[in-house]
């Protein structure tokens, strides 16, 4: 590594090169060794063998020896706030899960909320996200500034982040699922939603904040709520996300309630659209997966969750080859107690693999592309993110493969995706780096773990007082 000054007004440098490159481009272009040039946070040139010549500002030389470049992770569902309450609840289905930790969801706060935020970031990062999301939901009534605490724990890690503020409406005396004082009304959550869309969402090329538009779910919200939801967020020329088709109970909830499937119900919303994506999508039959290939919905795929609540199989392979843009969520931590999106590359392939399709269903490169460029389609970024382009954003990770749990396997994507957790040895989030040799930059690992704990306990003692 060299470092020099650079010139007032030129574009910083950095030049890694030595190094596998899987670029998830169109083509899937890969390089057995190559470089990328990052200028500012841009990329600048990518290709085999060495760097060029002459550049100038070069701040740094990463020599990648024995490591693979991709873009960067995109994580596209998940709720921070589940991070204080991971590992209780362990042997339930969905509906029994919500109802369990509902009373518990409830009762935080704003310093918890951070807590979890800083918890949930750190994890991803280490493992290679480079753009996060939170669909944050819960929202009780003084509880503080929420959302703020968690778009300023992003801020602080230095990841691309998308806010989806959630709402729920639907409380348990209108047959949902949520405490009664866990939810708000539908001119409140309107109004709260489009505060913060006015206040944080950044529409611009290189942002770093962007907010959506989020109602939980069906079974926690009220019709009016996701009608009126869609038209605020095209108002304001956001996205849109909501849970969808995620367990059998829910698309019995639909029929019983409104008289129609999920995918038919959000249809009949305004929930179907280039601007909209769902997570998990676990149970659609062919003329869901059709809908949504026509219209261009997104879905959020979260195998580990999927498999923890004892959800189903998605059909990840029939709305690929439909058209349906996919990418990877890691989901609550409280369903997902690893809280990592690298580790779902592996999961949704062989999860997927026990599905119809069989051996046939994901390849390698396959699931990283859906961690990485599917996640940006379904952000609504993939001109700026998802691969590795001249002109894009310089989100990369360098991952290390040359350690015992990869140096005997041949095929650098096949290392990542099949083998262990590779290690990061470096990633890049707009040019810059927030992780080095494994461990966050910005921020203190170990605080982060000791107020973790602290404000799970502190959750823990308010709810068994309650």
């Amino acid at each position: 590594m060299a470092a020099s000054a650079t010139p007032e007004g030129a574009a910083a440098r950095i030049v890694i090169e030595n190094c596998a490159i899987a670029t998830v481009d169109a083509n899937d272009t890969e390089y057995a060794s190559g470089y990328v040039v990052v200028a500012g946070n841009r990329i600048e040139s990518i290709g085999a063998g060495k760097a060029p010549e002459g550049l100038e500002n070069v701040v740094r030389r990463v020599d990648g020896t024995g490591h693979l470049v991709t873009p960067g992770l995109v994580n596209t569902h998940h709720h921070f706030y589940q991070w204080i309450t991971r590992g209780l609840a362990t042997d339930h289905n969905l509906f029994n899960w919500l109802v369990a930790l509902y009373p518990t969801w409830a009762r935080i706060d704003e310093d918890m909320v951070r807590a979890a935020a800083q918890g949930s970031l750190g994890m991803m990062a280490r493992g290679g996200v480079t753009t996060a999301m939170d669909h944050h939901y819960v929202y009780p009534k003084g509880s503080g500034d929420l959302s703020g605490a968690i778009i300023g724990a992003a801020r602080e890690m230095g990841v691309r982040f998308t806010l989806a503020r959630g709402s729920m409406d639907r409380s348990e005396k209108d047959g949902g699922l949520p405490p009664d004082f866990a939810v708000e009304t539908l001119e409140g959550a309107l109004a709260a939603t489009e505060e913060t869309v006015k206040k944080h969402h950044d529409a611009s090329f290189g942002a770093m904040t962007q907010v959506a538009v989020a109602p939980c779910s069906p079974f926690s919200v009220s019709t009016e709520l996701m009608k009126q939801g869609a038209e605020l967020a095209r108002r304001l020329g956001v996205r849109l996300h909501t849970h969808g088709s995620e367990t059998v109970e829910e698309e019995k909830f639909c029929h019983e309630l409104f008289g129609l499937g999920p995918t038919d119900y959000f249809a009949s919303t305004g929930w179907l659209g280039e601007d909209v994506w769902m997570a998990h999508c676990v149970h659609m039959n062919d003329s869901d997966i059709e809908a949504f290939a026509r219209t261009g919905t997104g879905v959020a795929h979260c195998p580990s969750s999927n498999a923890r609540l004892a959800a189903g199989i998605a059909r990840v392979p029939d709305m690929l080859a439909a058209g349906v843009p996919v990418g990877l969520g890691v989901d609550g931590t409280a369903s997902n107690e690893s809280g990592e999106l690298h580790t779902e590359l592996r999961n949704a392939l062989l999860i997927n693999r026990l599905g119809a399709h069989k051996e046939a269903a994901l390849n390698a490169r396959q699931a990283l592309r859906l961690g990485t460029y599917g996640g940006a389609q379904v952000l609504g970024r993939a001109s700026q993110i998802g691969s590795l382009e001249a002109g894009k954003l310089a989100d990369l990770v360098l991952w290390k493969i040359d350690g015992i749990g990869h140096s005997s396997i041949a095929d650098p994507v096949t290392a990542i995706v099949f083998g262990a957790a590779a290690p990061v040895t470096l990633s890049l989030v707009n040019g810059e780096p927030v992780v080095e040799n494994g461990r966050l930059l910005h921020v203190d690992e170990d605080a982060i773990a000791r107020v973790t704990r602290d404000e799970a306990q502190r959750l823990a003692r308010i709810t068994a007082e309650s």
